[in-house]
């Protein structure tokens, strides 16, 4: 071609030849909008001739013992096997009901009342079939953003007395020397916590961590076997953050209004313990400043403190005997050193301690040679003129008459 010809300036408007744009896009959005139509059509369709109450709702289908639950005979009632009942239509008129019967064997008889057709339904429930509730614990807790926590009930009521076992404080024992031993650390392992259930005598008190799974069923069937139960609060070591105690450690870098939320997440975590007892803390029970509030609150909540006798520079007893509140501390750690014979021969010192002065504490850590060496120990106690007691037995002092 020339230079003129490929000039557009000088070619003639309207003769210039344009090249013809593909087809293939402008399809595009037609195929866009007849996918689309098609999906609404669906949807109608299934809106217009499939029936669905629930409108689209999740269903949950539960199955049911037949021995326990009689088929109901309603109108509604499924007639085949996986079929899921009609559920009544709602009337407000006439609201359906529950009433529950006991019956002779601990179990319940619940009768539902259907309101709009009016029969009635009436489901046997064993009496394993719901916890039962604990109305002493639950009158003596309050509520917070982090769950139930113990408080003083409005008698007076403190949650370190009702929880105390005191049927096991029998005249018959005279003035014997008492020894409480405490085995703490818990509800962490489900196996060592198990096998201290079932090896440990009642007298013995239990501590719980507040990390472990499934604490308060385990706190209530320590309770039901004759343990006092104690809830031990994570504090700072010296060597902290090096040693962590866990999570929602009582620190001494912290406010007093955030270690008293800290507190307040570790007491919601079970509930029926008789105190507070220290894991580690030889930092923080060094702290007036960090110490004093935590006792002050423990006090405030009707419940004891337990010092674990792990630091010489612990003021707890000092504060605690400011603020009038059930306190002891350990006279000895009993498995210091975890050996079979060293544990035998810290229960000898327990044993001579409690001779001199009426009464020793004994702290133990949940091992497997220490359950087994206590559980042998406490078969024997009585021989040697000692007597096995609760923790309150000896925290606790007597009202004064």
């Amino acid at each position: 071609k020339s230079a003129v010809e490929s000039d557009d300036l000088n070619a003639p408007l309207g003769q210039t030849k344009r090249r013809r744009r593909p087809l293939a896009p402008a399809a595009i959005p037609w195929t866009i909008a007849a996918v689309l139509a098609s999906f609404s059509s669906v949807f109608l369709g299934w809106a217009l001739l499939v029936k669905d109450p629930l409108g689209g709702e999740p269903v949950v289908i539960v199955a049911t013992d037949d021995k326990t639950a009689p088929k109901s005979q309603d109108a509604g009632s499924s007639g085949g096997d996986g079929a899921i009942a009609k559920p009544p239509e709602p009337d407000s008129a006439a609201p359906s009901a529950t009433s529950a019967q006991p019956r002779s064997d601990g179990g319940r008889t619940v009768t539902i009342i259907d309101g709009s057709s009016g029969k009635r339904q009436d489901v046997q429930l064993s009496p394993n079939s719901e916890p039962a509730a604990d109305a002493t614990v639950d009158r003596l807790i309050e509520s917070t953003r982090h769950g139930p926590i113990p408080k003083i009930g409005r008698d007076g009521a403190r949650p370190a007395e009702v929880h105390s076992q005191k049927a096991l404080e029998t005249a018959a024992k005279g003035d014997l020397p008492r020894i409480a031993i405490v085995v703490g650390g818990l509800g962490i392992s489900a196996s060592t916590t198990s096998e201290a259930l079932a090896k440990l005598p009642g007298p013995i008190t239990l501590a719980f961590l507040p990390y472990g799974a499934d604490l308060d069923r385990l706190s209530a069937r320590a309770r039901g076997e004759g343990h006092e139960v104690l809830l031990q609060a994570p504090m700072e070591p010296v060597d902290y953050p090096e040693n962590d105690p866990g999570p929602q450690t009582l620190l001494t870098t912290l406010s007093t209004d955030q270690n008293i939320d800290r507190l307040h997440w570790i007491m919601s975590r079970f509930r029926g313990y008789v105190g507070i007892a220290g894991f580690m803390g030889t930092r923080f029970t060094a702290s007036d400043a960090a110490l004093a509030p935590i006792l002050r609150e423990t006090a405030k909540r009707g419940l004891l403190y337990l010092e674990d006798g792990s630091s010489v520079r612990s003021l707890a007893s000092q504060i605690a005997g400011a603020n009038n509140m059930g306190f002891a501390k350990a006279d000895i750690v009993l498995d210091a050193t975890p050996t079979g014979i060293e544990i035998d021969r810290a229960l000898g010192r327990l044993e001579q301690i409690a001779r001199e002065r009426g009464a020793a504490i004994g702290m133990a850590n949940a091992l497997p040679v220490t359950i087994d060496r206590l559980a042998a120990w406490a078969k024997t106690a009585g021989q040697r003129g000692v007597v096995l007691v609760p923790l309150t037995a000896i925290a606790l002092k007597p009202k004064s008459t």
